[in-house]
């Protein structure tokens, strides 16, 4: 990846036309050839770009372009369209390339199967005295993400999302109704439990009998003691 520092304006025609007037920007090509200009602010969102197949030349300015300061042009040709994108730098304050090596991407934290397998292990959670059954009990319809026994023995079906809304409580009525028609569970209660829950899945909620089950992910890691918290 190429790292440029510059004071330069930029100009973009195509679909649209855009330009952004003289001022110091950052500069990034990356090796699939693409061209970001990023200002510092507005988050991670450049200001300008040229998504790839695109080809990055160099060329010299012209004399009325050099009587206005520009020392180098870069020319951006979009290999699908017409669109071009042109940086007229006037000066270069930085200028670094970087081998970056193969990406391993994202890894996800705090997705509903580390909840999952988090709750499992803490049932406790869930009130004194529940047991495990299973995780991933399958009905008719899909998994239930736990199966579970209260301190009575009865079952309980938990469903368990990151952000609780309206679908993930139909979800968990739907097995709910399966579950009950097997004479082997019923009766079978609800648990609706995420790191979030919307106002209105709460209610609804509540109305069908299913209880609501706020999660710490970071206690639940371990990571963040509530108990030893002064605010």
């Amino acid at each position: 990846m190429r790292l440029v520092i510059a004071r330069c304006s930029v100009d973009y025609a195509g679909r649209l036309s855009a330009h952004l007037p003289l001022a110091t920007r950052l500069l990034m090509v990356k090796s699939d050839g693409s061209l970001l200009v990023h200002s510092d602010g507005g988050s991670y969102k450049p200001l300008n770009w040229m998504s790839p197949p695109c080809t990055i030349r160099t060329v010299e300015p012209d004399d009325d372009q050099r009587e206005a300061g520009v020392v180098e042009l870069w020319k951006v040709t979009q290999a699908k369209t017409a669109d071009i994108l042109v940086v007229s730098i006037h000066e270069v304050l930085h200028d670094s390339s970087h081998e970056m090596g193969v990406d391993p991407g994202l890894t996800k934290d705090g997705v509903e199967a580390d909840l999952q397998k988090l709750l499992a292990e803490q049932i406790d959670l869930l009130g004194d005295g529940h047991t495990l059954v299973r995780r991933e009990y399958m009905t008719a319809i899909g998994p239930v993400d736990i199966l579970a026994r209260d301190a009575k023995g009865a079952a309980v079906a938990v469903e368990l999302k990151r952000r609780g809304d309206i679908d993930g409580v139909e979800q968990l009525t739907r097995y709910l109704e399966l579950m009950n028609r097997d004479p082997h569970l019923a009766p079978v209660t609800g648990v609706f439990a995420a790191q979030e829950i919307k106002p209105q899945a709460r209610t609804l909620a509540h109305d069908r009998g299913i209880r609501t089950l706020l999660l710490d992910y970071d206690a639940m890691r371990g990571l963040d003691d509530s108990h030893s918290r002064l605010f």
